[in-house]
């Protein structure tokens, strides 16, 4: 029977991995691990944890380790922003967990470390292009409302805030066919606008609703789907919302 050697084991793990012994001392680390620091730092084993740690944080972090020897529970997920070995600025996750030796005592921590860069990059890059076309939905001089596919309301311009008298935090997050209530259609021969309509094509009606002080108006409304493009699913619907006058 051949047994693999402890190390090569570690090493083949598809995460970097870690222990340190009680006093903080890095007692085994597996290539990726190891990979995380730059070459002058040198082999890892052998030193303290916050050793590793920029100079300026190492004793914040050796006091927090030490007095994490102390108590058990779980131990807190944290974040590192590093440069690699391979000269590339990383985000890291790192993930934490006690050892215990054959008393139930507290004998170290095992370690496993998860780089986020790329999802935390795409993750800020979303949110930029989300601030952007809200920016842009905001800009826009006629009332603008977006919904999910579902028909909960995502997001009001402030157009649609003026003209309803509802804020955006009011609407948003409701079916928009409670939130904003038709009375009636103008046109009686004409299918009425649903939302399920909506996610189909493009689509215009006029309609009779109240605003927030139940006072009717006659709105005319336009919606149009949007399609994610690259899927080509429909993730939503744009409505632009034109009063017409007082209704009768």
């Amino acid at each position: 029977m051949i047994f693999q050697d402890p190390q090569e084991t570690l090493d083949n793990l598809p995460v970097a991995y870690l222990e340190a012994n009680v006093h903080g001392v890095i007692v085994r680390a597996n290539r990726l691990r190891r990979a995380l620091h730059p070459l002058e730092v040198g082999e890892i084993v052998g030193k303290f944890l916050w050793d590793l740690v920029p100079a300026g944080d190492r004793e914040s972090s050796r006091v927090e380790y030490l007095e994490s020897m102390q108590a058990v529970g779980p131990m807190p997920v944290i974040r590192r922003s590093i440069y690699s070995g391979d000269g590339r600025f990383h985000i890291l996750e790192i993930h934490r967990s006690y050892i215990f030796d054959e008393n139930g005592t507290i004998a170290g921590m095992h370690s496993m470390t998860i780089d986020i860069t790329e999802t935390e990059r795409a993750h800020q890059e979303a949110h930029r292009a989300q601030q952007w076309l809200e920016s842009i939905v905001d800009s826009i001089l006629e009332a603008v409302i977006v919904t999910d596919a579902l028909g909960f309301v995502r997001s009001v311009n402030p157009a649609a805030e003026q003209l309803f008298g509802y804020t955006a935090a009011e609407l948003t997050g409701k079916p928009i066919e409670k939130g904003l209530p038709i009375l009636c259609f103008a046109d009686a021969n004409v299918a009425p606008l649903n939302f399920s309509m909506a996610l189909d094509k493009s689509t215009k009606a006029v309609a009779t609703m109240l605003n927030r002080e139940r006072q009717p108006m006659k709105i005319e409304i336009s919606t149009s789907p949007i399609i994610d493009k690259e899927h080509g699913y429909t993730v939503g619907v744009v409505s632009v919302w034109r009063e017409l006058g007082a209704a009768a």
